[in-house]
C-alpha cells in the first residue's frame, strides 16, 4: 500500500466485516433493510431470544451499522445507511451461488 490513508480504509472495512461476522447479525441487517424494527419484532422474525438479539444489536450499534431511536417504551432500530444492506444481500447471494444442491 502506498499511503497510510489507503490502509486506514481497509482497517475500517475490516471492522465493518468483523461486526457482520455473525449469522444473526446478518439476519438483523437483512430485517432492518426492510425498515425500522423494535427488538420484539426482530425477536419474532428471527426466532431468537431477546437477550441475544439485544446483544447483537449492541455490537452493530457500536460498529456504526445501526442506530436506535426511542419510540415510547421501546427503541426502534434502523440502518445508518443502505450500503451495509447491499453488502449483506450481495454476500448472501454469493454464498447461495456456491452451495451445492443436495
Amino acid at each position: 500500500m502506498s499511503s497510510e490513508s489507503g490502509y486506514d480504509a481497509f482497517e475500517g472495512a475490516s471492522e465493518l466485516l468483523r461486526a457482520l461476522s455473525a449469522p444473526i447479525r446478518l439476519a438483523i441487517v437483512n430485517q432492518l433493510a426492510e425498515g425500522e424494527r423494535c427488538v420484539h419484532e426482530l425477536v419474532d422474525q428471527l426466532g431468537a431470544a431477546q437477550p441475544l438479539v439485544s446483544q447483537h444489536l449492541r455490537v452493530l450499534r457500536g460498529a456504526g451499522v445501526v442506530r436506535g431511536s426511542r419510540r415510547g417504551r421501546e427503541i426502534a432500530y434502523t440502518l445508518v445507511d443502505e450500503h451495509v444492506a447491499h453488502i449483506v444481500a450481495d454476500a448472501v447471494s454469493h454464498a447461495g451461488e456456491h452451495t451445492t444442491p443436495t
